[in-house]
């Protein structure tokens, strides 16, 4: 008997039986139970590595198991057997909690590649991978929680839309999820919906074959395909246009592709993880998003928080991107904020979140003297500076005050040249009125 034992639960003999012999010959025990009450049952005797259920027994549902044993037994990951077609159930199986799906007639590839990753899910529960490349950094609550959810959807195999704004790091995130999850040893393939031209969206996604089109002088795998056995991210997938989200949906929902000007179709095993700034639910109502193709790729939604909902962190992110900068610019000396210049960050909007900050840092590195990041480095909008200087006020320092309004003044002038000198636009990039800027220009000695 070996270590790993896959508990099957279905009231018809044959699928039982087709299940024990394919297992069996993948090295795997088996229990079978024909409802709830025998499943339960064995559950609390024996430790199992994985539970395949149906979804239609004598005395209830799978959903209800899929249930039990996130309740009780949550390192069991539990995939569920679903009438062919009914994509409803396996999304409210995913939803659940599921680890994944397979739809009558059993598929055997497709059987055996869901309790390959189950079983690697299973062995590698406890484990990290100690030479990731990832970290999501923060100590706010929000990002506790943020981590909480990661760890658990990396156990499941259920597609999950994540949303947030733009710079807040939704692409870690997928990363993090694909490392953390049973397909971290295959590939992890991003794509940028919004940058592939209209005309080669098929071909990247599915591939082509030589000749299909002009320029296509070779054969190609496509997106799908280079990602098989991996995750597929696809980052902002609002903008696909809705001819291409007919096609996605289609190769999500059969697990297959045809590439351009092939007759035959390839069998794809990927994990769909998709991320946009935009509000899906908007487009599905005005008609720019379809909706099956919604329900299908936002099974579970992740949001992220903004800089401005963690401001807390900034000090910590500010200090490890500013290391990270440093190492990859090769210097020798270790750099540093002062005070008023982490005050000044801590106080700033961050409409592009972390990719903002680690842009504003990277341009202070550039203008730094003295291995220090100083305010007058960070080159902050005029409402930052002016938000930071009754604070520097009260401490009686003339001097501070002089380079405020030193850096206050670049400010201006730098969004005067940007707009070509036009104050109403200029104001606008200043996140101030019309008259403010007047009343600042003449204070300043810049009328």
């Amino acid at each position: 008997m070996t270590d790993k034992c896959v508990l099957i639960v279905d009231d018809e003999p044959d699928i039982c039986e087709l299940a024990e012999i394919t297992l069996s010959r993948m090295g795997l025990d088996t229990r079978s139970a024909n409802d709830l009450n025998s499943a339960r049952t064995l559950l609390s005797t024996v430790k199992f590595a994985l539970c395949i259920t149906d979804m239609q027994l004598p005395d209830g549902d799978g959903i209800s198991l899929v249930e039990l044993i996130q309740q009780h037994y949550p390192q069991t990951p539990v995939a569920v057997i679903t009438a062919h077609g009914n994509m409803e159930s396996a999304i409210r199986a995913l939803k659940a909690g599921a680890f994944d799906f397979v739809a009558k007639p059993v598929d055997l590839q497709v059987l055996r590649n869901l309790v390959t990753s189950a079983i690697k899910l299973t062995v590698n529960q406890n484990s990290h991978n100690p030479n990731t490349r990832y970290n999501l950094l923060g100590e706010a609550p929000v990002m506790h929680e943020l981590r909480k959810k990661i760890t658990k959807l990396a156990r499941s195999q259920a597609p999950v839309f994540i949303h947030g704004e733009s710079g807040c790091g939704k692409e870690l995130v997928a990363h993090l999820m694909h490392e953390q999850g049973a397909r971290c040893d295959k590939p992890f393939v991003p794509v940028n919906c919004g940058a592939i031209p209209g005309e080669l969206m098929e071909s990247e996604f599915f591939g082509h074959k030589k000749g299909s089109f002009t320029g296509a002088t070779t054969d190609k795998d496509g997106l799908f395909r280079a990602a098989h056995g991996g995750t597929l991210f696809l980052d902002e997938v609002a903008d696909l246009p809705l001819a291409m989200q007919v096609k996605l949906l289609r190769a999500i929902q059969e697990k297959a592709v045809r590439p351009v000007g092939d007759h035959q179709e390839y069998p794809v095993d990927v994990r769909i993880l998709s991320a946009s700034h935009k509000n899906l639910h908007d487009l599905v109502t005005q008609g720019k998003f379809r909706e099956d193709l919604f329900y299908r790729i936002n099974v579970i939604e992740l949001d992220v928080p903004s800089l401005r909902d963690r401001c807390s962190d900034i000090p910590l992110l500010a200090n490890y991107l500013l290391e990270q900068l440093v190492k990859k610019s090769h210097l020798a000396e270790t750099f540093s904020f002062t005070t008023d210049a982490l005050d000044a960050l801590c106080k700033h909007h961050f409409a592009g979140n972390v990719r903002e900050l680690e842009n504003i840092i990277e341009r202070a590195l550039a203008l730094a003297e003295d291995k220090l990041i100083k305010l007058e480095d960070l080159h902050l909008p005029a409402r930052n500076i002016a938000a930071a200087i009754p604070a520097t006020q009260n401490t009686g320092e003339p001097e501070q005050i002089l380079k405020l309004e030193e850096q206050e003044k670049q400010s201006i002038m730098l969004a005067l040249e940007q707009s070509r000198w036009n104050r109403t636009a200029a104001a606008k990039q200043l996140g101030i009125t019309l008259r403010q800027l007047r009343y600042r220009l003449g204070k300043l000695g810049l009328d």
